[in-house]
């Protein structure tokens, strides 16, 4: 799932500084803070130990400081210790940032120098971009799509030697979203609370974070999938009745994916499980738990249809229209449409 920039990945990235293989410059970059901020701490994690890090780590932030400052930063020598290292945060809103040309054209070997470009990424076509790649590391970090994310939770709770019910994957994706500093923060909580049986499932998520494994808007589109009419109105009194729990837009993004990927499935060159998930970029667990029931269900006209007033709920609860109706009315409204 980590992205790459100039052909190494963050799980390349990792394994180096594992090994002790440390290179002079990283300039890590990107709308995506995540990996940014791991591997920032990690590389100093590797590089120094806790004692060499009173006189050997040096942390900077762009807005109170200049290019200049970093570069009389990374060419001192490090104190009783083999190499120092030197951490730009914030760099996106460092002053005289050119001036960092001359220093990694000839870096130190003893200092680690760890740039972090966050909101947005340096210029591949500049001169500075090109002599970073020559002595260092040039590693972009960009937002995950949705699509993605149940691989990210899935690799996350591996590394920790835990199990994730697949449904616990859709509810964290759901309602955590892509922030993925938030949503590792949820499963290290997740990963202390199940120490003992070492799985996560929907009742685990309920306990320890809040989210009905009843009541949300994934149960809501398994309830439209198989047009189950008493569960899905069960939840939308449930959402009516309780506002702090409910949002009313990720629930209708959460359905307009739905029936758009639906709507893609007709056209999928194999019509199996496995040719649809293939199709849909999905596992066939998903596919399996909704999209089969829902192809049943709905003809095609009927889910172009339902894509229509999910945009038509959309509008009005932007206020469209001039006229105000509450977000649970828009919800009764829109879930009566799509089951009749």
């Amino acid at each position: 799932m980590a992205k790459k920039a100039g052909g190494i990945s963050y799980e390349d990235i990792v394994r180096q500084v594992r090994a002790k293989d440390f290179k002079p410059v990283y300039y890590l970059m990107g709308d995506e803070p995540y990996y940014i901020d791991r591997l920032a701490d990690y590389i100093v994690e590797q590089a120094l130990t806790e004692d060499e890090r009173d006189f050997n780590l040096t942390i900077l932030y762009g807005p109170q400081t200049t290019g200049e400052d970093v570069v009389n930063a990374a060419k001192r020598y490090p104190m009783m210790a083999e190499r120092q290292v030197v951490v730009v945060r914030e760099a996106q809103r460092l002053n005289h940032r050119e001036v960092l040309l001359y220093y990694v054209q000839k870096p130190l070997d003893s200092t680690v120098l760890v740039i972090c470009h966050k909101e947005g990424s340096l210029d591949l076509r500049t001169k500075l971009a090109a002599e970073i790649k020559k002595s260092g590391i040039l590693f972009e970090s960009n937002k995950l799509y949705d699509r993605e994310l149940p691989g990210f939770i899935g690799a996350y709770v591996r590394r920790k030697g835990l199990e994730i019910a697949p449904e616990a994957i859709q509810i964290l994706c759901e309602h955590v979203g892509a922030d993925l500093n938030r949503l590792a923060g949820e499963l290290d909580k997740l990963a202390i609370a199940v120490a003992s049986t070492r799985r996560i499932d929907a009742q685990a998520i309920e306990d320890n974070i809040g989210i009905s494994k009843e009541y949300n808007s994934f149960e809501l589109l398994s309830a439209l999938a198989s047009k189950d009419v008493l569960k899905a109105n069960r939840i939308v009194k449930y959402f009516d009745n309780n506002p702090k729990n409910f949002a009313l837009q990720p629930t209708l993004s959460t359905l307009f994916k739905f029936f758009s990927d639906l709507m893609l499935a007709y056209y999928a060159p194999t019509r199996s499980e496995e040719g649809i998930a293939a199709w849909l970029e999905q596992t066939t667990w998903q596919v399996r738990k909704n999209v089969m029931p829902a192809l049943r269900m709905y003809s095609a006209m009927k889910v172009f249809n339902i894509i229509d007033e999910i945009r038509r709920t959309d509008a009005a609860s932007k206020g469209v229209g001039g006229q105000k109706t509450s977000d649970g009315d828009l919800l009764k409204e829109l879930v009566f449409s799509i089951l009749h």
